[in-house]
């Protein structure tokens, strides 16, 4: 698994994941389960990996 996302995306990710996550706590109702796609927006950051990128070819990290 080589890595696909670099800084600004990786940090980006990761501050809107925690946001998202937070949110399911905020909201009420259906809505509320919107937030869980901050699980996979947290993940991918963490992880500096996306599989989206890799099918797609998108490569944000400078170093490969």
């Amino acid at each position: 698994m080589n890595t696909n996302v670099g800084g600004i995306d990786r940090t980006l990710r990761i501050v809107v994941g925690i946001v998202l996550i937070a949110l399911f706590f905020v909201l009420e109702g259906p809505a509320r389960y919107l937030s869980i796609l901050g699980l996979v927006a947290l993940g991918t950051g963490l992880l500096s990996f996306c599989p989206l990128y890799s099918v797609l070819g998108i490569n944000t990290c400078p170093k490969t």
